[in-house]
């Protein structure tokens, strides 16, 4: 049977130049790769040798990024490695199949959105109201399924993402932080159930995953075995579960590790 990994891609498999983290001296400081360009200026990066585990792990696995970003904002990510016949976009909103959305998942995603939840409207509206333009820098809507912030962070009143999260969880929303941008995002769009549906197609039996924020919990929970990074929003708040192993390594070293671990435990599997 197929193994199956179902990993996050920003501060989990791919990196910021702001986000790499390197900490030791400039001599000893890894080769990295440029794996997405945006508007003609390199944007993410892993390391080469975490290119080649991450090569290795497609040849022998059902590698599946799954992945926040719109479908645009993937589609300019460059993995190295065979190109995944499975990704997953808009936090479980697309399920691409050899890069097309499959219209049936999205018509369901759509339908349960309308049935649990309150309107993306609604929440826009609210985040429209009450963030000070002093710090939003931009008001973005994913893909019509969600909403999010680019804010800056120096500026962000700490309360306030904390006040908004208690807002939107009553309404059925989840709130994350990660990095300058504060996304809203229903609680039935969920990474884990369009993971569940590539196992089920592919017939896997071993769900291997790996995420960094809030938004990655579900993912993890839902995964036979689990990575974190040592930073994050699950990091900050010492987030754990019996099948997941926190890691202490942090920026784009942590990818690397990531990426081996995956390999070692696919062919354990």
């Amino acid at each position: 049977m197929p193994v199956l990994v179902a990993s996050d891609l920003d501060r989990t498999l791919i990196y910021s130049s702001a986000a790499l983290a390197l900490t030791m001296p400039d001599a000893r400081a890894p080769r990295l790769l440029c794996v997405e360009v945006h508007e003609a200026r390199p944007l993410s990066y892993m390391t080469e040798t975490a290119a080649q585990l991450l090569t290795d792990l497609g040849d022998a696995t059902v590698f599946v990024p799954t992945t926040t970003r719109t479908r645009k904002q993937y589609q300019r990510i460059n993995l190295p490695g065979p190109p995944p016949k499975y990704a997953i976009c808009a936090n479980g909103g697309h399920l691409l199949v050899d890069g097309v959305t499959d219209a049936d998942w999205h018509t369901g995603v759509q339908a349960r959105l309308a049935d649990e939840c309150a309107p993306l409207a609604q929440v826009r509206e609210h985040l429209e109201r009450s963030a000070d333009p002093a710090w939003v820098r931009k008001h973005r809507v994913a893909e019509d399924l969600f909403a999010y912030l680019v804010v800056e962070r120096e500026l962000l009143p700490e309360d306030w993402v904390k006040e908004l999260a208690v807002w939107a969880e009553d309404r059925g929303w989840t709130v994350s932080l990660q990095g300058r941008k504060i996304y809203a995002v229903p609680q039935p769009l969920t990474k884990s159930a369009a993971v569940r549906e590539v196992a089920r197609r592919t017939g896997a039996e071993l769900t291997l995953a790996a995420g960094d924020s809030l938004l990655d919990a579900d993912l993890l929970l839902a995964a036979d075995r689990g990575w974190r990074p040592g930073h994050g929003e699950l990091a900050d708040t010492d987030w754990t579960a019996p099948a997941i192993s926190a890691l202490p390594e942090r920026g784009v070293m942590a990818g690397e590790r990531i990426a081996r671990e995956f390999l070692r435990a696919a062919r354990q599997g």
